[in-house]
């Protein structure tokens, strides 16, 4: 369903939505745990209930409380597994295929088109070499897998995806033998494998870190019942500060941001880079901004998901906004990079497309236009917030929001937006 947006300011309280990426770890983790594991405060949307369904169908009994989900017994290993279809999410599949492997019958995991074309091959390869017979089309799902791993010395590059190496740490300390992980070249994303570590760490499980984001040792482990609690998420925090930055400075966010590592936090400095004022007291955060931001180069190596929301305050910017290093956000649930590319420049914004990134710098002529966000939340919640700052603009895909944010356009109407599906 597409969206007519109108130009329009935004003002008020608003409580910002759980963190995703922590939600799908605790889900697993406390499927592997059991013994009634408790997640609180989780992000309940497409992706995360995605994770609950792989972790039923792996034989984890699970209950949901509103926004507590409780794990009765805990993944059955062992168990006959139906396909798991993990629709959209990307971190799903990757876990998944990683707890598969642990498996003796064969398991079949897949998605919807998007994920079918997302790579794993890096990490179907690093399974294989510990014992999984993977079968896949080109590296990509459906895939099937066969166990049973007991562990071992496994080496994996991590230039595409940490992921990869989350689904290896998570799956390691339930191997006979534990694993030695060995990462060739830079990983990126390097807070997202931190994230992992931390999680584990709550829940009873210790990764040895041989070589920062480049060694570790997992030992044969158990995962002990624990209570989570997931913080607010950085990356729609992101989105609704560049909001406020664009059309509304009146603007109180509350949560509780916790002591978790996120990647995405990294917003906040790009604002006062950019000029920005941020204000963080006891959970809640406001902005006060310039008419003009100062532009300035980032590198989104480690957080790619601030790469919409970053591009569009290059309509304010009176010097480009140069985005570096972040080449893996092609391989997101589309290639936001080329996206942005060919849509910003409807609406008035130069872009120059880089391999690993992009240069945007507005011009003096915005205008309205319709602009396509492929069916990826992010860029549709991005192409929102634009469209209220310019007017008159259309973006499709409204339902892509279930992804990550599913009341975003009632939040941000409720706020005073002009967002009205078609």
């Amino acid at each position: 369903m597409d969206c007519k947006v109108e130009k329009s300011k935004i003002k008020g309280e608003i409580v910002c939505p759980s963190n995703k990426s922590y939600t799908h770890r605790g889900i697993f983790l406390a499927s592997l745990a059991g013994n009634n594991s408790r997640i609180e405060n989780i992000l309940l949307s497409a992706d995360t209930k995605a994770t609950i369904e792989a972790c039923k169908k792996f034989g984890a009994i699970i209950k949901v409380e509103n926004s507590t989900i409780i794990v009765k017994e805990s993944i059955k290993i062992g168990t006959n597994v139906p396909e798991i279809n993990t629709e959209n999410s990307g971190t799903t599949i990757r876990i998944a295929i990683g707890i598969a492997s642990l498996f003796s019958e064969e398991i079949t995991l897949t998605g919807d088109e998007s994920i079918q074309k997302r790579p794993m091959q890096p990490l179907l390869d690093a399974l294989s070499s510990i014992g999984a017979k993977c079968i896949s089309t080109d590296g990509k799902p459906p895939i099937k897998i066969k166990g049973q791993i007991t562990g071992g010395d496994i080496t994996i590059p991590g230039n595409l995806s940490s992921q990869f190496i989350s689904s290896l740490l998570i799956t390691a300390p339930l191997t006979k033998k534990g694993i030695n992980l060995n990462i060739k070249g830079d990983l990126v994303s390097k807070p997202y494998l931190d994230a992992t570590v931390a999680t584990m760490r709550k829940f009873g499980v210790s990764v040895q870190t041989l070589i920062p984001y480049k060694k570790y040792n997992v030992l044969p482990q158990i995962y002990k019942n624990t209570t989570f609690t997931v913080p607010i998420d950085f990356s729609s925090l992101a989105l609704i500060l560049s909001f406020a930055v664009l059309n509304g400075e009146n603007i109180t966010v509350k949560g509780s941001m916790g002591n978790l590592p996120q990647g995405d936090e990294a917003f906040i400095d790009f604002l006062e880079q950019l000029g920005v004022s941020v204000v963080i007291d006891n959970d809640e955060i406001k902005i006060k901004s310039p008419e003009k931001l100062k532009g300035g180069v980032f590198d989104l190596r480690n957080s790619p998901d601030l790469l919409p929301p970053l591009a569009i305050l290059s309509l304010i910017s009176s010097n480009p906004i140069e985005i570096v290093n972040v080449k893996h956000a092609r391989l997101k649930e589309t290639d936001r990079i080329a996206i942005l590319a060919r849509e910003l420049p409807k609406i008035g914004i130069n872009v120059e497309e880089k391999e690993d990134g992009l240069i945007l710098e507005s011009s003096n002529k915005l205008i309205g236009a319709n602009l396509d966000s492929e069916n990826d939340h992010r860029l549709f919640m991005a192409f929102c917030i634009a469209g209220t700052y310019i007017g008159n603009c259309t973006v499709t895909d409204s339902e892509s929001v279930k992804v990550s944010y599913p009341n975003f356009i009632e939040e941000m109407n409720r706020l005073g937006a002009k967002i009205q599906k078609l």
